[in-house]
């Protein structure tokens, strides 16, 4: 792992994750930019003091020689820190899964795929709400037609946690999203909003094609946005709207989305996870894990019997156990299937960055329809 030290929510959140299901082992790591704090994290973790490395370098250089090597690494750094361990990770051979957005910028993200391209390697992205099984439900029914043809889409994430400067007052999460040095060109759009831009695409199965946006820094004295409203056109003809703000205060983590075809319309919640809506004029109908007959896809996804709630680690979790699936098929020259190959990679990593950086730019355009290139 690279990053996630003492201190850091998402590392907890990746190795719990990671270790879920037993195809993955936690071996080492460079958990901090300082070497003392990396050494201090991995004792904490009760990890060989060996391989508890003072910056990914060290790592990767000392790994490659061992005859127990590392398979894969994790980086769960700010956006500043994806790139330069990721690009040495695969070159030396090592698989990668990195937390989202991909890169700092869309150029380091297109340098990157090159990268992959040219290893082979696997490379997973941690759009982890796609991990959810209603999610995979929902994808199914709209791919078998169900909802018909998609005619709108509305996805929303909002959040109130930033609704007061925190950052100034010592909040590490705070500060590092609020920085562009370590943030990149956005704040809340590249936060959540790149969560919201590949949950609608993932679910339906279509691209956005161009966008209007609306990009807003509500927060005095805040640097980058913190709320913003995106009107949003599909390849299919569709439109939409995507809203992601984490300056609504009282709202936790409530990511939505709801799919309007000309047959009905599908309606899932973050907040409730085990539970897709599907409405049409003639009635309304809830889907459940593991309750009646549901996709391949769903069932792969779902570990636990009706009833007992599966929710966020696990749908990160998801994520890991298919790409370590994936990895450890390739490595045994055999070929992963379609469950396996169920991950975000290099491709949505730069959709999402694409995604970032036309929103940014149409919220400073006076002609606001940008295309996404």
């Amino acid at each position: 792992m690279v990053g996630g030290g003492q201190g850091a929510f998402i590392g907890g959140v990746h190795r719990i994750a990671a270790l879920m299901d037993g195809e993955l082992d936690l071996v080492g790591g460079a958990f901090s930019s300082t070497p003392e704090k990396s050494k201090a994290s991995g004792q904490d973790l009760m990890l060989d003091p060996a391989r508890c490395y003072g910056d990914f370098k060290e790592m990767i250089q000392t790994e490659k020689r061992r005859a127990d090597r590392m398979d894969a690494i994790s980086i769960v750094t700010p956006n500043n820190m994806h790139f330069a361990p990721a690009k040495m990770a695969l070159e030396n051979g090592f698989h990668v899964i990195c937390d989202k957005p991909v890169c700092f910028s869309l150029s380091e993200a297109k340098r990157l795929k090159d990268v992959v391209d040219k290893t082979g390697l696997t490379f997973a992205l941690t759009h982890n709400y796609t991990g959810y099984p209603m999610i995979k439900e929902a994808r199914a029914l709209i791919k078998n037609g169900v909802l018909g043809q998609i005619r709108k889409v509305i996805v929303e994430y909002p959040q109130g946690w930033l609704s007061f400067p925190i950052e100034k007052e010592g909040a590490k999460q705070a500060e590092w999203r609020t920085d562009p040095k370590r943030s990149g060109i956005a704040g809340a759009v590249g936060d959540i909003g790149t969560h919201a831009e590949n949950l609608a695409e993932y679910v339906t199965g279509l691209k956005i094609t161009e966008l209007c946006a609306d990009v807003n820094r509500v927060v005095a004295g805040r640097v980058l946005d913190d709320d913003a409203n995106v009107l949003l056109h599909f390849d299919n003809g569709a439109n939409g709207i995507l809203h992601c703000s984490q300056i609504c205060n009282g709202d936790l983590n409530g990511l939505n989305i709801r799919v309007y075809g000309e047959l009905g319309t599908l309606q899932w919640h973050q907040e409730k996870p085990m539970y897709l809506q599907h409405k049409t004029t003639e009635g309304h109908q809830i889907y459940q894990p593991s309750v009646g007959k549901l996709s391949d896809f769903t069932n792969a996804n779902t570990r636990i019997p009706f009833g007992h709630p599966e929710g966020y680690l696990e749908a990160f979790a998801n994520i890991y156990r298919n790409f370590a699936r994936t990895v450890r098929k390739r490595m045994n020259g055999e070929t992963p299937n379609e469950f396996d190959l169920d991950f975000p990679g290099i491709e949505d990593g730069i959709r999402g960055l694409k995604f970032v950086e036309t929103v940014i730019a149409s919220g400073k355009s006076n002609s606001k329809w940008l295309k996404m290139r």
